[in-house]
């Protein structure tokens, strides 16, 4: 379940850093009107049938109640309420200079933080994570699944998983980090000693910023 909780909570945390400059991009199944007429016509045009992803989101089928209780029971005696708020914690540790490095130098700073990740920790809701993951689980565990899994947790060595699965998590994202992080510096250096025409314009821009 910690590792579920990371694959939430990674997306969770990296939406809160400062947005980039980049433009932004249609989202799967929109597009973005190339001019004001085209804009027109679609305020003009007759409304559409309802597409699939207005299917999609209808609610999720009920689960079975038996099933829902195996699956609650399970998270019990994983620890899953605790595994998230450690890994929560775990990833609001990694984010803080990684956000410090991002922001200007100033005596503001420090204090910008503490108040980001003070919101952040209020509105990232153990208990809504857990509702969403139930049907997740419901969707590819069966019920057979679920009680050999309960039956494996309550094992020592399903007991020693829920201890450190949390701890390996956090330690293997951030060793990624620092990879992803110098593997990034050392290519973006070779892609501009190949290519000095793109050096010189990185060093014109920078000189225009400033």
């Amino acid at each position: 379940m910690a590792a579920f909780a990371l694959l939430w909570l990674v997306p969770l945390a990296a939406a809160q850093t400062p947005a980039s400059s980049a433009p932004a991009t249609a989202r799967p199944g929109t597009s973005v009107a190339p001019s004001a007429a085209a804009a027109t016509r679609s305020e003009t045009s007759p409304a559409k049938p309802a597409s699939s992803q207005d299917a999609a989101a209808k609610p999720a089928p009920k689960i079975a109640p038996e099933k829902d209780a195996a699956i609650r029971k399970l998270f019990e005696i994983q620890g899953t309420r605790k595994a998230m708020q450690e890994v929560i914690a775990g990833i609001t540790a990694n984010m803080k200079p990684t956000l410090s490095n991002a922001l200007p130098p100033g005596d503001y700073r420090d204090k910008l933080i503490d108040l980001f990740f003070e919101r952040f920790r209020s509105r990232l809701k153990v208990d809504d994570l857990i509702e969403i993951s139930v049907p997740v689980y419901d969707k590819y565990f069966s019920t057979e699944d679920l009680a050999g899994l309960i039956a494996f947790y309550q094992t020592p060595l399903g007991q020693k998983v829920n201890s450190v699965l949390p701890k390996v998590l956090i330690e293997t994202q951030t060793a990624a980090a620092g990879i992803g992080e110098e593997l990034g510096r050392r290519s973006m250096m070779e892609v501009l000693a190949e290519h000095p025409e793109l050096a010189k314009a990185l060093e014109d821009a920078a000189g225009a910023k400033n």
